[in-house]
């Protein structure tokens, strides 16, 4: 608080939390009116409903479900998958909505691409009729909450390799399937509703699928299914991540994704997630940047704002070179998956670019802000630290380098 009857005791308020519509290049200065609508209605849902409260939650690691419900009142949890009945959404205009989501705070990001991206888009993707029309719009409205449950405590970057299991059973005169196994990371997985569980079919009388990784809708209430919240975290702390044991949990016949019979089914969600998870960095890095850019026009040190010292304004400026690479990379990327053109290569460099890059800006970004720079009040403390999940999750930074590798050399170096 301001104190100017107390020369000496002074402590400024810094407000660092306006947008400033950087866009350096003019990356973004040609989308369509549709698209700049989408990304502006969630930019003041950030101002308006996340900024205010998010630090409280963050600090006391809740999930700030109240938000989650508005995120399905304004039709931003489904992550633009499509649901019938509701509006197709662009990629472009998806991508501009989890940055400014991201930008606003990592974890109601990851809200979205849990719900919708990841396991609202694999029953979209690979279920029946008759699953899509019972979960999708109950999911889109944020009725429903979901889980993708593929990560195991053994297998992370591995996970081609899962050990999670099922086979084929009966009780009660119902046929179905007992699961057996154990995930980890589980965003919702021990605070939602249902979780969609990846395991590999152990059943000989299934030919060609048996030995393959299979999609199960799974209920969180369903006798066996045990899902523990993972604490002590230091990213990401308003959404929980759960540790999933399966104790021979039983589902029916028709809790199997009918589309979801190989790796390849799996595959094909995370690399539609891949090119979003590339825009919520640059999301975290424009808050980063803005948060420093606002700061040093306010912090005044030797009878001068920091923003007139040399040092700052060249890392202010590497921050924006850095910052305009990712937005350019992003935006070409987005207008190839537009149309079609899109390849799992060019969305892991995206991946790997965006995600060091806003490790970078983050970093220097808390430098200069000195002390202050660590005061969740600031905004970069939260995103800093949240950046270091998003470097981790969907794709390492080495596994996404050696997707890449392979593709630049034809000779795969995966051991």
């Amino acid at each position: 608080m301001n104190r100017p009857d107390q020369p000496g005791v002074t402590a400024p308020d810094y407000d660092v939390s306006q947008p400033s519509d950087v866009d350096y290049a003019r990356a973004f200065a040609d989308v369509a009116p549709a698209e700049r609508d989408h990304q502006l209605a969630v930019r003041r849902f950030v101002q308006d409903e996340v900024l205010p409260v998010i630090d409280g939650y963050w600090e006391r690691a809740e999930v700030p479900f109240d938000l989650v419900k508005r995120l399905g009142e304004l039709d931003f949890l489904r992550d633009g998958v499509d649901v019938p009945g509701r509006p197709q959404v662009s990629f472009m205009a998806e991508g501009l909505a989890s940055m400014e989501m991201s930008r606003g705070d990592g974890s109601v990001a990851t809200i979205c691409g849990v719900q919708g991206g990841l396991a609202l888009r694999s029953i979209v993707m690979h279920g029946s009729p008759e699953q899509v029309e019972r979960y999708a719009e109950p999911m889109a409205r944020g009725e429903v909450l979901g889980a993708f449950a593929l990560t195991e405590p053994t297998h992370g970057s591995d996970s081609v390799s899962l050990e999670t299991v099922a086979r084929p059973a009966t009780r009660d005169g119902v046929d179905g399937y007992v699961l057996t196994g154990e995930k980890k990371w589980i965003g919702f997985g021990s605070c939602g509703d249902i979780t969609v569980v990846w395991a590999r079919l152990d059943d000989p009388d299934a030919g060609e699928r048996h030995g393959q990784v299979h999609g199960f809708v799974v209920p969180q209430d369903a006798p066996g299914y045990t899902g523990t919240t993972i604490e002590g975290k230091m990213a990401l702390r308003a959404i929980w991540q759960a540790h999933i044991e399966l104790d021979d949990v039983f589902v029916p016949a028709d809790a199997a994704l009918p589309g979801a019979t190989s790796f390849k089914a799996t595959a094909a969600v995370l690399f539609a997630t891949r090119l979003a998870v590339a825009w919520s960095a640059v999301g975290h890095a424009v808050a980063c940047y803005e948060a420093a850019v606002q700061y040093a026009g306010q912090r005044v040190q030797f009878g001068k704002p920091l923003a007139a010292k040399q040092m700052v304004q060249e890392r202010l400026t590497r921050m924006l070179s850095t910052l305009t690479q990712m937005q350019l990379l992003v935006g070409r990327l987005t207008e190839l998956a537009d149309a079609g053109q899109l390849t799992g290569e060019q969305a892991s460099l995206a991946k790997y670019t965006c995600t060091r890059g806003a490790r970078e800006i983050a970093s220097v970004a808390r430098d200069l802000l000195g002390g202050n720079g660590i005061l969740l009040a600031n905004r970069v403390a939260r995103h800093f630290a949240d950046i270091e999940a998003l470097h981790t999750y969907e794709g390492t930074e080495s596994m996404n380098a050696l997707i890449v590798g392979r593709d630049i050399t034809g000779l795969s170096s995966f051991a």
